[in-house]
């Protein structure tokens, strides 16, 4: 516990040393401000402190991978929201919303709309059925081995993507506020977040997430009516505003999304996606019992709800408070590509409008609360990465579900300490992309390899083994592969010419391989382990829907 404890104290040190100089060349980006600094420093040291409280009271997978099943309904709830609300939805949606208005709306519907089917179709099943992760669910009746391997990298393969996006906002937003150099700010970070994951686990992880969840909201419903008191409440006259400064296209759709396959492709990946992610399955778990499960999910959809609807209206009070304000300019590239670029990019427009509305205090707050939502997402999204990697791949495959309790937990913690160092290299190497695609293309890896194996598992009497893997395999396959092709890669990162396919959200594609695949060879898989699968539907079903022989979170 000594060294737990030396720690925390020297990354608390770090960041003070980091917080309080290194200004150097800033004056063209953003004045030192003490209060933000200080917020910072209040929150990373007070997060800090929670993960030692919860270091104490982690001492077996249970309590690593899902806080001891002792989270209520609207702990979680709130948790889930505070999982959710990630910085692609704070910084990259409200950014969206300020760079095209209307079109901005469709990333904040598509991901809410998802939240449906986890509450009808998925939260009880999951935890009827499962143990640490959806992995226990998709092999319940299935053979394990092929189905965790098959599991464990879709969720992986997610957990990158979507740990790109929260490292892109805090290195942009760290870089904005203290003039720390974008790499450092990246590598603070990730080491914050290696050290909540590796001695907290889930109950540190938790406490992060529903502070960080209860701040952000506060600190959006402020902004929000800041912007609308400037208006007497008056969305015509935001709206009217907005257009006279970037046009009337700003109200019109097609801005992001211009033909009707990119935006259907767009919505399967959102919709979909959101029932595939493993960080927010996992979080299912943490509960007691499928009452509280399906409690968590009507508290979180209330929240992220709420949340979403002030996320357009940050977008165009930065768009009437922020765009041309020479305060917020960044002169240099002004002076280069012309237009009114603001400083730190789109990504920045909601931190801007928060110090327009209420200064440096203001500011300060704001800044503090996109930290802490970066670092709670991250926290979940390493260690749903990491039960894949210990629980899934080494104690049920290696170790055929025989593994050593404290073995698997350091597994699970040098797995952390590896996604923590892939974060941050991938993070820097993203640094010019919008966050919110980034997220994109992690909802369509969710989409095509977990939710059709997750949902098929469940409710389709002949799926089998085979179906579940060759299907979920060309799914994970085919969503990668046109990621990689496709416009935002392709192009915009390996700086080709021309993409290879040419629509930047693949889901639609890659969703229709997944679910064709496994219906067509699950169907035409008349083997004897098919057969046995198939009978072993009934009872599953029966314990998904009725609880009937889940006992707690412990065992099947």
């Amino acid at each position: 516990m000594n060294i737990t404890r030396s720690f925390l104290f020297l990354i608390l040190g770090s960041v003070v040393v980091f917080a309080s100089g290194t200004i150097e060349g800033e004056i063209t980006k953003q004045s030192l401000n003490i209060s933000a600094i200080a917020m910072f420093v209040i929150f990373v040291g007070a997060t800090l402190g929670i993960t030692y409280w919860a270091a104490k009271r982690t001492k077996s997978p249970k309590d690593f991978y899902t806080a001891g099943g002792g989270i209520t309904g609207l702990q979680n709830g709130m948790a889930i929201a505070g999982d959710y609300m990630s910085a692609a939805s704070f910084l990259g949606i409200s950014g969206l919303v300020y760079l095209k208005g209307y079109d901005g709306l469709i990333y904040s519907i598509g991901f809410l709309v998802g939240w449906p089917i986890i509450l009808f179709m998925i939260a009880e099943p999951l935890r009827n059925l499962g143990k640490y992760s959806f992995a226990d669910v998709a092999s319940y009746r299935l053979r394990q081995t092929p189905i965790r391997i098959l599991s464990a990298f879709g969720s992986i393969a997610t957990v990158i993507l979507y740990l790109i996006a929260q490292m892109v906002g805090s290195g942009k937003l760290i870089q904005l506020l203290f003039g720390l150099e974008y790499e450092i700010a990246v590598i603070l970070v990730g080491v914050l977040m290696i050290l909540y994951v590796t001695f907290g686990g889930m109950l540190a992880t938790t406490w992060v997430q529903i502070i960080k969840a209860f701040l952000l909201l506060l600190g959006a419903t402020f902004m929000a009516l800041a912007v609308m008191s400037y208006y007497d409440f008056s969305f015509e006259s935001l709206f009217s505003h907005a257009v006279e400064l970037k046009g009337i296209e700003i109200m019109s759709p097609g801005g992001l999304v211009s033909d009707p396959i990119s935006a259907i492709s767009l919505a399967v990946a959102l919709m979909f996606g959101t029932a595939g992610l493993p960080h927010i399955l996992m979080r299912f778990f943490t509960v007691s019992d499928a009452k509280e499960a399906r409690k968590s999910v009507f508290y979180a959809t209330g929240f992220i709800g709420y949340f979403y609807m002030l996320t357009f209206i940050i977008g165009f009070g930065a768009i009437v408070m922020v765009y041309q304000n020479p305060e917020y300019l960044d002169v240099a590239k002004q002076a280069i590509n012309g237009g009114s670029p603001i400083l730190g990019g789109n990504n920045m427009a909601a931190i801007h409008l928060s110090h327009a509305v209420g200064g440096n205090l203001f500011l300060g707050f704001i800044s503090a609360v996109a930290f802490a939502t970066i670092l709670a997402v991250v926290s979940g999204l390493t260690l749903a990465g990491a039960s894949a990697i210990s629980h899934d791949l080494y104690a049920s495959v290696i170790k055929d579900g025989d593994a050593d309790h404290h073995k698997e937990m350091q597994v699970s913690k040098i797995a952390t300490v590896v996604l923590g160092i892939v974060a941050i290299i991938m993070g820097i190497m993203f640094e010019t992309q919008n966050i919110a695609f980034v997220v994109g293309l992690a909802f369509a890896i969710a989409a095509s390899a977990n939710f059709p194996v997750l949902i098929l598992s469940m409710y389709w009497k002949n799926l089998t083994t085979r179906g579940a893997v060759v299907g979920g395999s060309l799914g994970l396959a085919t969503a990668v592969v046109l990621v990689v092709v496709g416009p935002i890669v392709w192009v915009d990162i390996l700086a080709n010419a021309e993409a290879i396919f040419p629509y930047k959200y693949p889901a639609l594609f890659s969703v229709s391989v997944a679910f064709i695949s496994i219906y067509l060879i699950s169907i035409t898989d008349n083997s004897q382990s098919a057969q046995k699968e198939r009978e072993a539907f009934e009872a599953q079903f029966i314990r998904s829907q009725t609880g009937i022989g889940a006992e707690g979170a412990t065992e099947h």
